[in-house]
């Protein structure tokens, strides 16, 4: 276990600190977030067609309110928190890897939902947009993370024990 701890800690420290650089910021995040924006959109569109993204915002062509998609709201650090939790974990490497492809997806599905409902929460009550903001979807997509990574631990097999163990 206390390996597994340091482990975590020292991936995480390490992609905190890799996704601050200018190069990481200027070749992922910023691409992401930009992609995450139009995905946003384009399923605002199937039922809002006066919704447009330039960049990181989203904008309302009616009322003109528009939400900034910032670092921390991108789910770029849920991703680093899931990803060190399955990377540190003692298991078969194809399983990391499909656990962390599957639990991005999750974590991004669920992420585009708090920015299209933080979108339309905004237009209604500020006040509630940034109760919404602060603490419901912050809380909501690290649940979401520590949920994958539960599932993920229970779809590991079973390890076999030998001799030597018992």
């Amino acid at each position: 276990m206390l390996k597994f701890f340091i482990l975590f800690i020292a991936i995480q420290l390490t992609l905190f600190a890799a996704e601050l650089t200018p190069p990481v910021q200027e070749r992922f995040v910023i691409p992401f977030t930009e992609g995450i924006a139009k995905v946003s959109v384009n399923l605002v569109t199937l039922f809002d067609d006066r919704v447009v993204a330039a960049g990181k915002v989203i904008r309302s062509l009616d009322n003109g309110f528009a939400v900034s998609i910032e670092a921390g709201c991108n789910g770029v650090e849920a991703m680093i928190v899931l990803a060190a939790a399955i990377f540190a974990f003692p298991a078969p490497w194809k399983r990391k890897l499909a656990g962390f492809v599957i639990g991005t997806i999750a974590i991004q599905a669920l992420n585009i939902v708090r920015i299209i409902s933080l979108f339309y929460i905004g237009q209604w009550n500020m006040k509630v947009f940034e109760w919404a903001h602060l603490y419901i979807w912050q809380a909501l997509i690290m649940l979401d993370v520590l949920i994958v990574f539960l599932l993920w631990l229970r779809m590991l097999p079973e390890r076999q024990t030998s001799t030597a163990d018992a």
